[in-house]
């Protein structure tokens, strides 16, 4: 039977614990600074009531094209990625073999090997499952857009409305691709447990350092509080 010696479930459980752990500091902020990507939602907000007020939405279109491609891309790459671990996974004991040949013969156990293929697996198909619900979701804004009524429209509650629905959808499309795109940087982390625990550990507080950085105090943040300040008093 197969046991996870402390080393290993140790990591195991700060890895688990650091991504959930992250995933909430960001939808709630620190400290009372949001995240960047809580302030882009108020963007996306003030950019669907942009959109109500304009007769001609090409620009609105090209948009949502351009954030569509990119999930698609993502959408795909998670798909080959998840095909790429499960051929690793019927190639255990050649892995096992090289893994050993690499450490002077101090490879690992095959079963755990194994499952840290499995677990592979579920982050990849964890990230396939957000960015084709995103890629959905995105659909979904688009049709939102093409719902709101035009700048000539003389119920302007209605229509601020309808635009206030279309920019909750498109935050939770870039929520659930944001997920999407936290399971590939976390995955990068987690080829530190083919390493050791302790690179294991090593990686994930490093792949957490970087996030956090660039959600609370990195140049993209800074860029939205001085040249664009607060979207919601433009």
């Amino acid at each position: 039977m197969l046991s996870l010696s402390i080393p290993d479930f140790g990591a195991l459980a700060f890895f688990v614990l650091a991504w959930l752990s992250y995933s909430r500091l960001v939808a709630l902020g620190r400290g009372g600074r949001r995240s960047l990507n809580l302030m882009m939602d108020e963007y996306r907000e003030r950019w669907m009531l942009e959109m109500a007020r304009r007769e001609n939405r090409i620009v609105d279109s090209g948009i949502m094209g351009s954030l569509q491609s990119g999930t698609a891309f993502f959408t795909s790459t998670s798909l080959l990625a998840f095909g790429g671990a499960a051929t690793l996974l019927r190639g255990v004991d050649d892995a096992v073999k090289v893994v050993s040949e690499l450490s002077n013969g101090q490879g690992p156990q095959r079963g755990l090997f194994e499952l840290k293929i499995l677990g592979l697996l579920i982050i990849f198909g964890y990230a396939f499952f957000k960015f084709a619900w995103a890629y959905r979701l995105f659909n979904f804004t688009a049709i939102l857009i093409g719902a709101t009524p035009g700048r000539a429209s003389p119920d302007t509650e209605e229509r601020d409305r309808i635009a206030r629905r279309a920019a909750a959808m498109a935050s939770v499309a870039s929520s659930n691709f944001s997920r999407g795109q936290r399971a590939f940087f976390f995955a990068l982390a987690y080829f530190g447990w083919f390493v050791s625990p302790w690179a294991f550990i090593a990686m994930t507080a490093l792949v957490v350092c970087l996030m956090w950085g660039r959600q609370f105090a990195s140049p993209a943040r800074r860029a939205l509080m001085d040249v664009g300040g607060d979207p919601r008093n433009p």
